[in-house]
């Protein structure tokens, strides 16, 4: 049996509820790192006062941050060799960044004197996509520096936490987080900095997963969008309005549906619940994910405005 994190050699912290501040707490679950497999229990909460479940304790920034090492998913390069199977996961990759881009033209009037910030940029292939569509100017910024991949030159690239950097008085007309709110060390800050970064009519676009998802309710223990311990809370619709609110940003939009490809939260979600820990070899599921791919098609396509797993919040500053 794996030990709580408390009893582990991370170097961890407690922390108050993100969204009300209080410390009132119930346990929602434990959980491992599905992923990777690395030992420990990571213990999520439900704050009494406002409902939103949080991990805590929390590894420290510098614990958490072998946590992104290079087998990281969004870290995975797309020239990665994985055989004949190549050219399908590289299409799959670039299919997301194309859905992302669509979201941000739908959203944003975007062209060559517009300005876009992607935070938690990753691997900044959502931005190179972007600049190659539209024209516009496009900003990047991430904890981890991952400047060395393919592109990075392209790019205006701000390494370190997003609410500490100095953008020098440049605002934004389209500022993305893709799955980045529910890593993130100071939520509340993060929003607020966005609103206080973008232009007047500049939009925000939010992706995360949604706790109250009909894969959240399947996979219990075992659902992807957990993530220990690299996910810091788990937001449902009305925990991820009430962090905007807080914010001081209007809803413009939401969407239970987004950019991320919801047949991801299906395959990993059995496989973990088949594994039970032991960590994901994604090279060794490559075959697999796309035959379960082409054989689930026409239910995915059935699925892909429902509430499976995702959720999009679109807003601006408020007043």
């Amino acid at each position: 049996m794996q030990q709580p994190m408390d009893h582990l050699p991370y170097c961890h912290e407690y922390v108050s509820c993100y969204l009300c501040g209080a410390d009132d707490t119930e346990d929602f679950l434990r959980v491992g790192d599905h992923y990777t497999g690395k030992p420990g229990l990571f213990r999520f909460v439900t704050c009494k006062q406002c409902g939103l479940v949080y991990q805590n304790p929390r590894l420290t920034l510098e614990e958490v941050k072998e946590f992104y090492d290079d087998n990281y998913v969004s870290h995975r390069k797309t020239s990665e060799n994985l055989g004949p199977l190549t050219p399908l996961v590289r299409h799959a990759m670039g299919a997301q960044d194309r859905a992302k881009v669509r979201l941000a033209q739908h959203y944003a009037q975007l062209g060559p004197t517009s300005r876009v910030l992607d935070v938690g940029c990753a691997v900044g292939s959502f931005l190179l996509s972007l600049h190659d569509r539209c024209g516009c100017a496009v900003h990047g910024v991430d904890f981890k520096d991952l400047s060395h991949f393919p592109g990075f030159d392209r790019l205006h690239f701000h390494p370190g936490l997003f609410y500490e950097q100095d953008f020098q008085g440049l605002t934004f007309d389209l500022i993305t987080m893709w799955h980045f709110l529910e890593h993130c060390y100071d939520p509340l800050r993060s929003l607020k900095t966005a609103g206080s970064l973008l232009r007047q009519g500049g939009r925000l676009l939010l992706e995360v997963p949604r706790l109250d998802s009909l894969t959240g309710k399947l996979f219990g223990s075992h659902w992807p969008g957990l993530q220990a311990p690299q996910h810091t809370m788990l937001l449902t619709e009305r925990s991820l309005r009430a962090l905007v609110d807080r914010a001081g940003l209007t809803l413009l939009d939401y969407r239970c549906h987004g950019s991320f490809p919801i047949y991801f939260y299906f395959f990993t979600g059995c496989a973990f619940s088949l594994l039970r820990g032991k960590g994901l070899d994604l090279r060794s599921m490559v075959g697999p994910y796309f035959l379960g791919q082409l054989a689930t098609y026409p239910l995915m396509k059935v699925l892909a405005k429902a509430n499976v797993a995702m959720q999009l919040a679109v807003c601006e500053t408020r007043g």
